[in-house]
């Protein structure tokens, strides 16, 4: 192998959110391919690290909580590691951390290390006010002219970044989102798919207890649309864990939704499910759809980001309905339980999301972006010297 890079990777913390979940797949993928791969924390309080990728963990020993003020300690430990230690890349996992990069460049300037941006979320914000959207096309599109590459995790999506961030087609990259490892594939494709009950149908969902995913709107929805053996499991954790359980109260549905907790691994949920769904205002591509297919479940999902329609084909694997929209929603509860749907074709979709070729993808980008610093550098220098001589030379 030639070229092994130093890969920093900032993670606000090491709790299992999808951003972090695929940072760190990534981030284990290039250890295990020769590469120094240190993952800069900003809290990891309550966490077992154990439990995470054997890498090189680094972060500020302190006894005060830094949850409320999780960005600027993040700058404050990244810019610490960068002046101490250096890196030759430094890898953004998700749009959270667009600030703590530009921070850097801000700080360290031309000693900034090329930095990628991992687009991981939807650009387009209708759920925002006008106003808030006015400011936030202003910041992308300084993003357009901070980083040094902008992944997106499709190509409607990496048009979406150009138009939004005004960036060039040459810093713009399309990787796909590296969900699944290639033995987790293999174990999720093994699943045999058998006709769910006439009576009942097992609804699944996974994700964050965040408003982003509008879990309320998914159980109005449910309540209008399932029959009494319906079941609906969610799984995650989040802050809005209190609201739902107070709604599934409100609407009656006690002992026919379930909420799970946070989990390591949603597999044994897949396999036992009828049906996936996801209720999402917006997302970047969700991990937990891809997941979905690669177990040969049909989906009914909103049609959240712009990369879904690369998912989900209309009619074969699901079905998509407008975000928001519960009437729509709960008519796809009861169309979603009559489509026998595509397993074979959904493991096709999902297979394309393998850690491993990402990982690939990624490090001749990163190798890249290094080789053009250090070709710029030596330029430079030569440069300085050359500019420094003849200056010398004119004032004998």
């Amino acid at each position: 192998m030639t070229d092994a890079l130093r890969i920093l990777v900032p993670l606000h913390s090491p709790d299992p959110g999808g951003v972090e979940r695929v940072a760190l797949g990534l981030a284990a993928e290039w250890d295990r391919s020769g590469h120094q791969v240190t993952v800069v924390l900003g809290r990891a309080s309550g966490c077992d690290l154990s439990r995470l990728p054997e890498l090189d963990y680094w972060q500020i020993p302190t006894r005060l909580p830094t949850a409320s003020w999780e960005t600027p300690w993040m700058i404050h430990s990244l810019y610490s590691y960068l002046v101490d230690q250096g890196a030759d890349v430094l890898f953004l996992p998700g749009n959270t951390y667009a600030v703590v990069g530009a921070a850097m460049r801000l700080l360290l300037g031309e000693h900034a290390p090329p930095m990628a941006l991992k687009v991981s979320n939807a650009l387009h914000r209708p759920d925002m006010s006008p106003w808030v959207r006015h400011g936030y096309g202003a910041w992308l599109r300084v993003q357009g002219s901070m980083f040094d590459r902008l992944i997106g995790l499709s190509e409607p999506m990496a048009r979406e970044i150009r138009e939004t961030t005004r960036a060039r087609a040459s810093q713009v990259e399309v990787i796909a989102n590296p969900i699944l490892s290639r033995a987790r594939l293999a174990r999720l494709t093994r699943f045999d798919r058998r006709p769910g009950s006439v009576w009942g149908t097992r609804y699944l969902t996974a994700g964050r207890l965040a408003p982003q995913k509008n879990h309320a709107m998914m159980l109005r929805a449910f309540a209008r649309a399932a029959r009494p053996a319906d079941t609906l499991t969610i799984a995650g954790e989040g802050p809005e864990r209190g609201v739902i359980e107070n709604l599934v109260r409100q609407l009656g549905l006690d002992g026919r939704v379930f909420l799970t907790g946070y989990l390591g691994t949603i597999d044994t949920l897949l396999a036992d499910a009828d049906v996936f769904v996801l209720s999402s205002d917006y997302e970047g591509l969700p991990g937990v759809v891809v997941e979905a297919l690669a177990a040969g479940l049909p989906v009914l999902s909103t049609n959240c980001c712009v990369s879904m329609e690369c998912l989900i084909e209309e009619g074969r694997t699901g079905l998509l309905v407008q975000p928001r929209d519960e009437g729509a929603f709960a008519a796809g509860l009861t169309r979603i339980r009559e489509l026998g749907g595509d397993p074979d074709r959904a493991r096709d979709i999902a297979a394309r999301y393998e850690v491993e070729s990402a990982a690939r993808r990624y490090l001749e980008m990163m190798t890249q972006l290094h080789r053009q610093r250090e070709h710029n550098r030596r330029r430079n220098l030569g440069l300085s010297a050359w500019t420094g001589h003849a200056s010398r030379q004119r004032t004998l």
